[in-house]
């Protein structure tokens, strides 16, 4: 039971508007430090509203899986959810998905189920953003490609 009406109030049937400067999409771009690297991620991120998108492109030097799944040290894995921001740290809740956006079965290559990661924003300016993974030191550089306004929608 509340103790004062002013604190309570039911759970949002329609989404959060999310952080207005994320609006959009932002793409990764190959940088020099990539080539000194054994493994690295490019990442493509769509924010709409309070919700993510977010394409991984993996490369890698070294084959230490199938090829199959490694296709000659490129694949690329996908991710939807929701994201919060905390002062500076920005989550990315979600889960692995398919490229059409389905969610991803156990099994088969790479990750499945829960995505989780947090980064630390860096530098932000109205077309580029610096994102640090705390799982990575390698800082994400990111260029806006397309602005976007969140215009919520209803929970399903």
């Amino acid at each position: 039971m509340c103790a004062a009406l002013s604190s309570c109030h039911p759970n949002a049937s329609i989404q959060e508007p999310g952080q207005a400067y994320l609006q959009g999409e932002w793409q990764q771009q190959k940088e020099a430090i990539h080539q000194k690297l054994i493994t690295y991620s490019l990442y493509h991120l769509k924010f709409s509203c309070d919700s993510f998108y977010v394409q991984m492109q993996s490369f890698s030097h070294v084959n230490s899986g199938a090829d199959t799944c490694m296709r000659s040290g490129h694949w690329v894995e996908y991710a939807k959810g929701v994201y919060y921001q905390q002062n500076d740290t920005l989550r990315l809740k979600g889960y692995f998905t398919t490229a059409n956006n389905s969610l991803k079965r156990q099994g088969g290559c790479f990750r499945s189920g829960i995505y989780d990661e947090v980064f630390k924003v860096g530098s932000k300016t109205d077309s580029a953003l610096q994102l640090t993974s705390t799982s990575n030191v390698v800082p994400i550089h990111l260029q806006l490609i397309k602005r976007a306004t969140c215009h919520p929608k209803p929970l399903q």
